[in-house]
C-alpha cells in the first residue's frame, strides 16, 4: 500500500488553443468599431435607397443569400435587391439565346450584362451600394469589413486546395480581390487574390484595403 506522506505528482494537460478566425479579437473590435459608426452615418442613405427599391420594382427590398463563411457556417449575407424577383427564369432565357452568355457565365459565374439586374439596381451595382446592408451580417459576426469573397456552398468546391484559406476568414464586404480589379479581373485572380489575402492578415492591409475601396467603387470600367 503506498504511503499516504508520499507525493502525488499532477500532470497538467495545456487545452488546445481555441481556433478563431483570422485577424482574432484585435480584427473584431475593430469591424465592430467602424461598422457601428458607419451604420449611423450613412443610415439615411440606407433608408433613402430601401424607399427606391421598393417604389420602383416588385418585390421586397432586401435580398438574403445562403453564403459559406469561417469554419464551413452558412449565413445569410445581406444585400439591397438589385434583381427582378423572377431573375432565374430570366437567366436561363438568356442563357439559352445567347451563347457567348452561356460561356461567361460558365467561367466566371458572373454577367457583365445580366438580364436580371433591375434599372436601380444597375446603378446600386456600379457604387456597390447594394452591399451596405452587409454592415449588419459584420454585427453579427458572420462577415468582416475585410476578408475574402463570402462564396456559394457549390461555388467553394471549385477551388479545391484554395478553398481553405475561405474557411480561415470571415468573409468580407470588401478585399483584396475588390481593389485589384472587382468585377473585370478573372475568377482565378480573385481566388488568388482571396488566398493571398488570408495568407498575410494584418491591420495596416486592412486599413489599406478600406481606404482604396472608395476610389475602386468609383471606376465604372470596373463594375458591371
Amino acid at each position: 500500500m503506498a504511503s499516504a506522506g508520499r507525493a502525488r505528482h499532477v500532470i497538467w494537460v495545456r487545452p488546445a488553443p481555441r481556433r478563431v478566425p483570422v485577424g482574432g479579437v484585435a480584427k473584431r473590435s475593430f469591424d465592430v468599431t467602424v461598422a457601428v459608426v458607419l451604420l449611423v452615418i450613412l443610415s439615411p442613405l440606407m433608408a433613402g435607397l430601401a424607399v427606391l427599391i421598393w417604389s420602383t420594382s416588385t418585390g421586397p427590398v432586401f435580398y438574403r443569400h445562403n453564403r459559406v463563411g469561417y469554419g464551413k457556417r452558412s449565413f445569410a449575407c445581406l444585400k439591397f435587391r438589385t434583381m427582378a424577383v423572377n431573375g432565374d427564369e430570366l437567366l436561363q432565357r438568356h442563357l439559352q439565346q445567347c451563347p457567348d452568355a452561356r460561356r461567361e457565365w460558365e467561367q466566371n459565374q458572373k454577367l457583365r450584362e445580366d438580364p436580371r439586374v433591375t434599372s436601380v439596381g444597375h446603378v446600386l451595382r456600379k457604387f456597390s451600394l447594394d452591399e451596405l446592408p452587409q454592415l449588419y451580417n459584420v454585427l453579427r459576426g458572420e462577415m468582416s469589413l475585410v476578408g475574402p469573397r463570402p462564396v456559394l456552398s457549390d461555388e467553394l468546391r471549385r477551388y479545391g486546395a484554395s478553398s481553405r484559406y475561405y474557411l480561415r476568414a470571415r468573409p468580407g464586404i470588401t478585399g483584396l480581390w475588390q481593389v485589384n480589379g472587382r468585377n473585370s479581373t478573372t475568377y482565378r485572380r480573385r481566388v488568388a487574390c482571396d488566398r493571398a489575402y488570408v495568407s498575410r492578415v494584418n491591420p495596416v492591409v486592412d486599413i489599406a484595403i478600406l481606404a482604396q475601396t472608395l476610389p475602386a467603387a468609383m471606376r465604372s470600367d470596373e463594375t458591371s
